[in-house]
């Protein structure tokens, strides 16, 4: 099957935005093994900012994530925060993206977040046997890095200059928003 995005396709923007906005069920029929093979953990993360953007023109917190398998590179999972759109206190990056994954080992996988994950998300990480984690913004928000390493996970950290202007604009225009999405409505 001929796809778009394939060994001799650039890595553009564009591209990247594609792979954000599809379904993860259909990338397959976007992207083939070599073009996937050739993502780097930049463009990922990319990704993941750009779907944070998703959820910022959505109304909602600006915190994006992908899932990738560390053997094929392959996304298996992607997300962004729904907070406000789904009004679920936990619907954040990293849990739509651990939920589009599905049930599988996440030992074998990697996760990349725009935004440094509350201790909720840093937990679940944890718990599901994640093995890396790289985190995208630690200017707007961090501290969970240090628990993740203590429980055996791999934290890298990639900050993405378009994730951390994108989530401080967002702070500062709502910080409402912000403090319910870290603390819920009782800080408010």
């Amino acid at each position: 099957m001929e796809t778009l995005l394939n060994a001799g396709t650039e890595v553009t923007e564009a591209a990247l935005a594609a792979i954000a906005h599809m379904p993860t069920a259909s990338l397959p029929v976007l992207m083939d093994d070599a073009f996937t093979r050739r993502l780097s953990d930049a463009d990922l993360m990319r990704i993941a900012v750009l779907l944070a953007r998703k959820s910022l023109d959505e109304g909602g917190c600006p915190i994006g994530a992908v899932i990738i398998d560390n053997e094929s590179r392959r996304i298996v999972g992607k997300g962004h925060n729904t907070l406000v759109q789904e009004s679920h206190p936990y619907n954040h990056g990293e849990t739509a993206a651990i939920r589009d994954a599905g049930r599988l080992d996440f030992s074998r996988t990697t996760l990349f977040t725009s935004l440094s994950p509350c201790e909720i998300c840093a937990t679940l990480l944890h718990m599901r046997g994640f093995s890396r984690v790289v985190v995208g913004d630690i200017t707007n928000a961090s501290g969970t890095e240090a628990l993740l390493r203590e429980r055996g996970v791999q934290v890298e950290i990639l900050e993405d200059p378009q994730g951390i202007e994108l989530y401080g604009r967002f702070r500062a225009e709502k910080p409402e928003l912000d403090l319910e999405d870290w603390k819920g409505r009782r800080a408010l």
